[in-house]
């Protein structure tokens, strides 16, 4: 029989994390709140990197116009990577 996977919406996210920079036991307050600490320290670095535009749902994140460029630059370089390697 399978588990069903929890869905955490942003509100919950964001509080959560802010919530584990204020205790000092992050093991106990992921108990607290009916997670894996794995998962909260998961959410701490999501944020740490993202910042505000962590947990947009679906799994998206929101990039930076910055990162976003990068993204473009990566793949249009694996592309023709792809490219020089065919011919």
């Amino acid at each position: 029989m399978k588990k069903e996977r929890k869905i955490y919406d942003s509100a919950f996210k964001s509080k959560a994390v802010a919530l584990s920079h204020e205790r000092s036991n992050i093991s106990e307050l992921a108990r607290e709140l009916g997670i894996k600490a794995t998962l909260l320290y998961k959410w701490r670095k999501e944020y740490e990197k993202f910042g505000e535009g962590s947990f947009p749902g679906n799994g998206n994140l929101k990039l930076t116009p910055e990162q976003e460029k990068i993204r473009l630059l990566e793949k249009q370089l694996k592309d023709a990577e792809l490219e020089r390697d065919i011919l």
